[in-house]
């Protein structure tokens, strides 16, 4: 269908031309380029095709025509064709809400002779709306809650829809209209207002959930169409919750309406209400208070179940003072309260409302309900009061026994009934006093000691109790704080009694440190002094304070050692302490101290070894003694001793008698294998000694052996003290190898007898020929010994300085009497 109207028809005027041809001298005509502009109606139902219109154009000759472009060779593809009359069909619906409202084409004339292009014309096709859509609602359901207490004018719900056909056309533009609201009541009225493409909903008047707790409306939504108008619905659903428009009103009150006196958290009065809102919303939830108890006896709360109140004594109250109480209570709801009503209905504006209250915030407590009451207090027996309830006493410790500290007194309360009473002691943790039960005098029970464990912060806490003889029998209470003034009734000690140094060439030094449990000026600073031989050893620097310096001098030697040390406090009141000092080479080994008090410290695995090989000893002895009695032979002995010592001063090989000898004896090594050993001793001496005489001493000196090896421990006492300790420590040790080659060695069965004295004896000898010492020692003249030498297991010898006397060297045995005057011949001469 051509629409002249909607053509626009744009003329240009390319050339005016005038060309001959070759073969006839023929002139063409002007050719003029236009618009040709038609439309379509969408959804239109046909039949199909059909014509929309023509395209003109001068036909002089022979032509043909083509369409390019939307409809034809480009989407919305073979919507459009032309015919050889250039007229347009329109083969199928169109949709102008597809996105396409506007075809652009190309229509081209061309000259069948030559197939060259006459007239090309722009060709646009329109797509025509029409009412096929209808508004719909962004929600078929909206549903809202409003309060009844809302005020008329409010808004109340928005409601949103949308028309897809041509918003600029009046099929697609519509309006809002409510169809229907349920249940229709008289006090309220609901309205929408219109915003382009929302309608917000209103209403006037009063909401009364008591008449409608819900309403539905239907809202619709109805399009301009010119031809016909489509429409849509949605439902809004508006609840209306409960406000407080019903005040709670007092209906009656259970209960005692009295109390005992002292009598807490017991239930006095129940007030019961009623109320026309909701039960169960805070409309209806009853909320309750107190006038009149300027004390804060009682409390009222609202049972959830019943919206009772539940009136409840907090605190004692005392018969004595007042025998009842007066109060009134309040009941409201815990929102506030509201009231609305209809005084007049207006077309068009809002109605006439009777309001409460009339403004936002108004107070409407002169509508609230109160009630009376009165609580009495029932008289019961009192307990005895302590006049005043607690007592400071202060008392300096040490106090004599029976010393009077306080008297308690107490009353009874109970007026014309009063009761007799008793004090009797409650808490005495250290059951330090006594109490008099009928003057209430305490007095102490023992020496009050400040140090006890149970005096906190100086202060011990008695408690004492009245008990009278009414029923019940009932007890009052009294504290005693006894205040504990300090005496120096201790001595400072030490809180370390054991240190440990190394031995250094230089002075080397440790802290020690003191504590008295007695307060200043009974305490420190303390004094501090060190007892017995000291000098160029060690000493204190400095002599006062807590903490002190110990300095070790360097001619202290390694070992365990004992120090007592003077402490004085201010008062000059003091204690001797024990210190136990152990010095060791730590260029050696750097824990030789622990070793050393670990080896000092003998277990129960140790003590049962020792005890052991003295057993060992002892039966090896006997065997021996019996192998010497076979053959007595005469030894060479010093006439002034008993023994077999001889005294000389020179550590020379010994005599320049020759004894060959050789003898197999099993010896473990590493591999648990038994090697043959062969002896040979070549004996040097001034002196005439057989063989035979060898073999007797040897004898003689494996029967004293378990004698000498007891006797040693009373020799190393006495042999520490000496400047010489090593010479001791030879002798010692020579005495030491013939136990150990005894425990050591297995020897044959074969030799045991007689040969075993000579084997012993063979080793003796053999180890005074040997250039070096056993052990760590090196060689040394024996008149010239040098330098003091460590050794970690000598050094661990701890001998006290309390327990050696210079007189126990002259009451040791004989044999070792002998080996005391060759070491110390200072000594023995005293």
């Amino acid at each position: 269908m051509r629409t002249p109207a909607f053509s626009v028809l744009l003329l240009l005027l390319l050339s005016w031309s005038v060309c001959s041809w070759a073969d006839g001298g023929k002139i063409r005509q002007k050719r003029m380029w236009i618009i040709e502009s038609f439309a379509i109606e969408e959804e239109s139902p046909g039949p199909f095709p059909y014509k929309i219109g023509n395209i003109h154009a001068e036909k002089a000759y022979l032509l043909k025509f083509e369409l390019q472009g939307e409809g034809v060779d480009k989407e919305p593809k073979n919507l459009l064709t032309i015919n050889d009359k250039a007229d347009v069909y329109v083969h199928r619906k169109v949709d102008y809400e597809s996105g396409q409202n506007i075809l652009k084409l190309m229509f081209e004339a061309k000259n069948k002779s030559n197939n060259e292009v006459d007239i090309r014309l722009g060709v646009e096709i329109r797509i025509l709306d029409i009412n096929d859509h209808a508004p719909a609602f962004q929600k078929s359901v909206y549903e809202v809650t409003v309060d009844e207490s809302q005020a008329q004018g409010t808004e109340v719900l928005t409601v949103l829809a949308h028309d897809n056909d041509n918003p600029t056309t009046s099929n697609g533009t519509f309006t809002y209209t409510i169809k229907s609201v349920t249940p229709k009541t008289e006090n309220v009225e609901f309205y929408i207002r219109q915003h382009k493409e929302s309608g917000s909903i209103y209403f006037k008047g009063c909401l009364d959930y008591e008449k409608a707790q819900k309403y539905t409306i239907l809202v619709e939504a109805k399009d301009n169409g010119d031809k016909k108008q489509l429409s849509s619905t949605s439902t809004v659903i508006i609840n209306i919750q409960d406000g407080n428009n019903n005040l709670p009103e007092f209906t009656g009150k259970t209960g005692p309406g009295k109390v005992k006196e002292r009598e807490t958290g017991v239930e006095v009065l129940r007030l019961q209400v009623t109320d026309k809102d909701k039960p169960g919303s805070k409309a209806w939830i009853a909320k309750y208070t107190i006038n009149g108890d300027k004390e804060n006896l009682f409390k009222i709360e609202t049972d959830p179940v019943t919206n009772e109140g539940i009136l409840t004594v907090v605190k004692a109250m005392d018969y004595e003072e007042q025998t009842h109480q007066n109060i009134s209570i309040i009941v409201q709801n815990e929102v506030p309260y509201f009231s609305c009503k209809v005084k007049k209905q207006v077309p068009n504006a809002m109605w006439e409302l009777d309001k409460i209250p009339q403004n936002p915030g108004a107070s409407v407590a002169s509508l609230y309900k109160t009630m009376q009451a009165t609580i009495h207090v029932d008289d019961i027996n009192d307990p005895p009061v302590f006049i005043p309830p607690v007592k400071n006493v202060p008392v300096l410790e040490n106090t004599a026994i029976g010393t009077s500290l306080t008297t308690f007194i107490a009353k009874d309360t109970d007026g014309s009934h009063a009761n007799t009473f008793k004090f009797v002691k409650g808490e005495d943790l250290d059951n330090w006093v006594t109490v008099d039960p009928v003057t209430g005098q305490v007095t102490t029970a023992k020496v009050l000691d400040r140090e006890s464990p149970f005096v906190i912060n100086d202060t011990y806490k008695v408690i004492v109790y009245a008990v009278d003889d009414g029923v019940p029998q009932l007890t009052g209470t009294g504290t005693l704080f006894i205040h504990v003034n300090d005496e120096n009734d201790n001595v400072p000690i030490l809180e370390m009694n054991r240190i440990d140094f190394c031995l250094n060439a230089e002075p080397t030094m440790a802290n020690i440190t003191a504590k008295d449990l007695d307060l200043p000026p009974y305490s420190s600073p303390f004094y501090y002094e060190l007892l017995g031989d000291v000098k160029n050893k060690w000493r204190i620097d400095p002599i006062q304070g807590n903490t002190v310096t110990l300095v070790k001098e360097k001619d202290v030697f390694s070992g365990h050692q004992l120090l007592q040390i003077k402490i004085s406090d201010q008062q000059g009141l003091y204690s001797i302490q024990n210190l136990s000092v152990t010095v060791c080479d730590c260029s050696v080994n750097s824990d030789c101290h622990v070793r050393m008090v670990s080896k000092a410290r003998m277990g129960p695995t140790a003590a049962l070894l020792v005890l052991l090989a003295i057993l060992i000893l002892i039966v090896m002895g006997l065997l021996a003694l019996l192998i010497s009695c076979k053959q007595e032979k005469k030894m060479i002995a010093n006439d002034d001793a008993i023994g077999c010592l001889i005294t000389t001063n020179t550590e020379n090989p010994g005599t320049d008698c020759t004894v060959p000898f050789s003898i197999g004896v099993d010896k473990p090594d590493s591999a648990n294998m038994h090697s043959s050993m062969h002896v040979s001793t070549n004996v040097k001496s001034s002196q005439n000694i057989t063989s035979q005489t060898v073999i007797q001493k040897s004898q003689h000196a494996v029967s004293q052996a378990p004698q000498l090896l007891y006797d040693g421990q009373a020799f190393e006492r006495s042999a520490y003290r000496s400047s010489t300790r090593r010479s001791y420590r030879k002798n010692f040790q020579r005495a030491s190898i013939r136990s150990s080659f005894r425990s050591n060695y297995k020897v044959n069965t074969s030799y045991f007898g007689e040969n075993l004295a000579v084997l012993i004896n063979q080793k003796v000898l053999a180890l005074q020929k040997r250039e070096d010492e056993l052990g760590v020692y090196e060689p040394h003249c024996y008149a010239d010994e040098g330098k003091p030498t460590a050794s970690s297991e000598l050094d661990a010898i701890s001998i006290s300085e309390d327990d050696f006397h210079p007189d126990m060297l002259k009451t040791l045995d004989n044999r070792f009497s002998q080996l005391a005057t060759i070491s110390r011949p200072d000594l023995m001469r005293r």
